[in-house]
């Protein structure tokens, strides 16, 4: 994760939080915090209608999921959790062999963190093998007394969420061909299924909503639209924006909007369409796949039957930051204090990411442990080649030469993929971007204030050694319980067996 970030406008918040490595969460229905647990275990469950088994017998087809539902439990607070800069509490970041060993079935960890400065839409997964792909993911929302657009709106709570999602038939290690499934809130239609049940989003007539996007996929982007209403973003990924008035956008894997709308329309139910890229998933819109449905107070309960055609898309070059909006260094290409190249590739014949000719493998122990115990060159951090040491209190700039999507943590985009534009002056702040083709050239910013390893991933992989002498300083007291992961992961050895019992891994959320 690149964690060195711009000053925001929020106050602090304290949070004694948890999710873990290998961990991801039930359904969005459900809420978790300021106190409770996640149990990750495997279940079948059939969100567009076609079961996933979890069984020993059936291993191509299991799910794996915290709380038994998809897409996990909303975590909420007041003024891998996705985007959360964790400024000296590196070791509840999450990363399995990044800043921690995963945790094993039967036991559980509590993370304990506070989140400093930072309100928004956010998210957390798994990063432990596939898990993520195949279940483990679900909304992190930190609610802000504060919020500058609240008179905007009438309504922000868990009923104004709305992920979209991938589903695949087979788990991503047998089978890691396109997803079949587009889940909007954990529900949706497969290609030559059933007409299973679809996700209904309520709304009044003349009340305005605050609907928090987030992009759960493994993989897929999806154009996202209401039909017959506008949508103001406000928010891109924990960060706030000036308003964009747009009727359609981009939502990739990871990114997150917060978007105005108004339910001005006359009574009824219209199509929420959320197509997939064609090169990513199954794209079209026949029998009600990629699909949900805006139904007014007093509509018919019925399918819409309303049409759609976008005439004002998002530009990104249209975002900008609400406040805070230089980034670090000298307005120009190479301005930074540090500039590293990202040059992606994919090989066909081992389905393998590199990064500067390098393809990250998992370190046998993880980063931070290699750092705490005195490890601080990039030469000597293992995985070889894929660890890029920063200085602190330096600006750094990231070239991405296309291919992948970028990762996360907030950064300054100053020139997106898809544009030809440099913004100096006002680039939006996010955590998750993309990074185009080959021919494409993104360019981020962000300032190196926060000591420790951080992931910058998304089927890339690298990770930043931010000012390695110091994180050991910069950290809060380590609970001993930290130090217990990694013996007692070896020691069982969960790589061999991958099964959880439903009284399986645990994460402790107390926020």
């Amino acid at each position: 994760m690149v964690s060195p970030h711009p000053p925001t406008m929020f106050g602090k918040l304290s949070v004694l939080c948890a999710v873990a490595v290998s961990l991801l969460g039930p359904a969005s229905a459900v809420t978790v915090g300021p106190v409770g647990d996640l149990v990750i275990s495997n279940k079948v469950i059939a969100p567009d209608g076609i079961p996933r088994s979890a069984t020993h017998a059936d291993r191509s087809t299991r799910s794996v999921l915290a709380g038994g539902t998809f897409p996990g439990p909303v975590i909420s607070g007041k003024k891998h959790w996705h985007g959360i800069f964790q400024n000296g509490t590196n070791i509840a970041d999450g990363p399995a062999m990044v800043t921690q060993c995963p945790i094993i079935p039967d036991d559980f960890f509590v993370y304990d963190f506070n989140v400093y400065d930072q309100a928004g839409t956010f998210w957390y997964h798994s990063h432990y093998s596939t898990q993520y792909c195949d279940g483990l993911r679900g909304a992190f929302v930190i609610y802000d007394d504060d919020d500058p657009y609240q008179d905007l709106y009438d309504i922000d709570d868990e009923s104004t969420i709305i992920t979209l999602a991938d589903w695949y038939r087979e788990v991503a290690p047998e089978n890691p061909a396109q997803p079949l499934t587009t889940l909007i809130n954990g529900l949706g239609r497969t290609l030559n299924g059933t007409a299973s049940e679809l996700a209904v989003i309520n709304v009044e007539s003349d009340k305005t909503y605050r609907f928090r996007l987030i992009g759960l996929s493994c993989d897929a982007p999806y154009n996202f639209t209401i039909h017959n209403h506008k949508m103001t973003i406000i928010e891109t990924d924990g960060e706030y924006t000036a308003p964009v008035v747009v009727d359609s956008l981009w939502v990739y894997a990871g990114q997150r909007y917060s978007v105005i709308v108004h339910a001005n329309q006359p009574v009824n139910n219209y199509w929420i369409r959320a197509d997939p890229l064609s090169t990513r998933g199954p794209s079209g819109f026949d029998g009600g796949r990629n699909s949900a449905i805006f139904r007014y107070a007093g509509a018919l309960p019925k399918e819409p039957e309303t049409n759609g055609i976008s005439t004002r898309p998002l530009n990104e070059d249209n975002l900008h930051a609400l406040v805070h909006p230089e980034p670090p260094g000298r307005p120009e290409l190479g301005g930074a204090d540090m500039v590293i190249p990202i040059r992606q590739r994919y090989h066909e014949d081992t389905k393998l990411f590199d990064i500067n000719n390098v393809t990250y493998t998992s370190p046998s122990v993880p980063v931070l442990l290699q750092i705490l115990n005195g490890t601080y060159d990039a030469e000597d951090l293992m995985p070889k080649g894929s660890v890029y040491k920063l200085k602190p209190n330096s600006s750094i700039e990231l070239q991405f030469h296309g291919l992948s999507r970028g990762g996360p943590h907030a950064f300054y985009v100053v020139k997106n993929a898809h544009s030809p534009n440099f913004n100096w002056a006002n680039p939006v702040i996010r955590d998750t971007v993309t990074t185009g083709f080959d021919s494409n050239l993104t360019v981020i910013r962000f300032f190196t204030d926060n000591s420790g390893p951080w992931f910058l991933h998304w089927g890339l992989a690298i990770v930043f050694a931010e000012d390695p002498e110091g994180t050991k300083a910069h950290q809060k007291p380590i609970p001993p319980p930290f130090f217990e992961l990694c013996p007692k992961y070896e020691k069982s050895n969960p790589d061999l067996e991958l099964e959880y019992p439903q009284s399986a891994t645990r994460a402790r959320i107390i926020v």
